[in-house]
C-alpha cells in the first residue's frame, strides 16, 4: 500500500481556472476525446437509459456526454464551486442530479434520496482523473465497485506514475526523481499522488471485477516538441494516439491510463 499523507484535493475556489486550464488545452481536449471514444458503447442511447455515477465529476464535461444521450447521471464532487459550474453547464438537462461530498460518503441511501424511483446501484461508474488526488485510492475503488449493479461497469482513468517518472527523466529532472517525485510546494493543478497502473491493477485483482480494457492516454503527445505539435493537425495526433493506445510498449507511456472493468 502506498504511503499517502496528503488529504483529498478539492478544486474549490479555483474551479474556473481548472476548467480553462484542462478543457481549454489540447491536452485536456485529447484526454476527453479519447475517453469518449473508449466509452462509445456505453454512451449509445439505451432503453431503459443507464444510471451513471460520475464520481469526482468536476465541472461536468463527461456527465454532459451521457446526459445528452438520455442517461440518468449523478455528478458527485467535493468542490461546491465545481458543482456550481456543472449545474450551470447542464441547467437544460433534467436527467442530471448532484451530490456534494467525498466519494466515500456516497451510499445507497443517498442515491435513493437523490434519484427518486431509481435503483440504488449504478450501471456505470466513471472515475476519471480523480485517484491521483486522493489520500486512499484503494478504499475509493473498493467503494465504487460496491455501488455497481451485477455486471455493471467501472471506468477508471488516472495520472500514470510510471509515465510521470519517464517524462522527468527525459527532462533531466534527476533530483526530483531521486526524491520520489515529491513536490516541496504543491501546485494545486498538478496531481500530487500519481498512480502506477500495476498498483491499480493489483487493487482490482482483490475485488469482484474483471478487467475488460486497458489503454494509454496521450502516449506520445506530451513528449512531442511544441514545434512538432504545431506542424501536424490535432486530427492526425488523435488518430495515431488511438492506433497505439493499446499497443505495448506505447500503452504504458501514456501520461494517463484508462481501465474498464466489469463487476462479476
Amino acid at each position: 500500500m502506498k504511503d499517502n499523507n496528503k488529504p483529498d484535493q478539492s478544486f474549490n475556489t479555483i474551479a474556473n481556472k481548472f476548467e480553462k486550464n484542462i478543457y481549454g488545452s489540447s491536452k485536456g481536449r485529447l484526454r476527453h476525446e479519447l475517453l469518449v471514444s473508449y466509452l462509445a458503447d456505453h454512451l449509445e442511447s439505451q432503453d431503459p437509459p443507464l444510471l451513471v455515477l460520475d464520481a469526482g465529476g468536476g465541472t461536468g464535461e463527461m456527465a454532459k456526454e451521457f446526459a445528452l444521450k438520455g442517461h440518468q447521471v449523478l455528478v458527485n464532487d467535493i468542490s461546491e464551486d465545481a458543482l456550481s459550474l456543472c449545474k450551470d453547464k447542464l441547467s437544460h438537462c433534467d436527467n442530471v442530479h448532484y451530490h456534494l461530498g467525498k466519494i466515500q460518503s456516497l451510499d445507497s441511501t443517498d442515491i435513493q434520496h437523490i434519484i427518486a424511483g431509481e435503483s440504488t446501484h449504478f450501471d456505470l461508474v466513471l472515475c476519471h482523473a480523480v485517484l491521483e488526488w486522493l489520500e486512499t485510492p484503494e478504499d475509493t475503488i473498493a467503494h465504487l465497485v460496491s455501488l455497481l449493479k451485477p455486471n455493471g461497469w467501472l471506468s477508471l482513468s488516472f495520472f500514470n506514475e510510471d509515465a510521470h517518472r519517464f517524462a522527468n527523466l527525459l527532462y533531466g529532472n534527476f533530483d526530483f526523481v531521486k526524491n520520489g517525485m515529491r513536490q516541496r510546494n504543491t501546485v494545486r493543478l498538478n496531481p500530487n499522488n500519481a498512480q502506477s497502473p500495476s498498483y491499480i491493477k493489483s487493487i482490482l485483482s482483490h475485488l469482484p471485477v474483471s478487467i475488460k480494457h486497458e489503454a494509454g492516454i496521450r502516449c506520445f503527445h506530451d513528449y512531442m516538441r511544441p514545434a512538432d505539435r504545431e506542424r501536424v493537425s490535432f486530427e492526425e495526433i488523435i488518430e495515431m494516439e488511438k492506433r497505439y493506445a493499446k499497443v505495448l510498449p506505447y500503452r504504458d507511456l501514456g501520461r494517463y491510463y484508462h481501465i474498464l472493468v466489469q463487476k462479476l
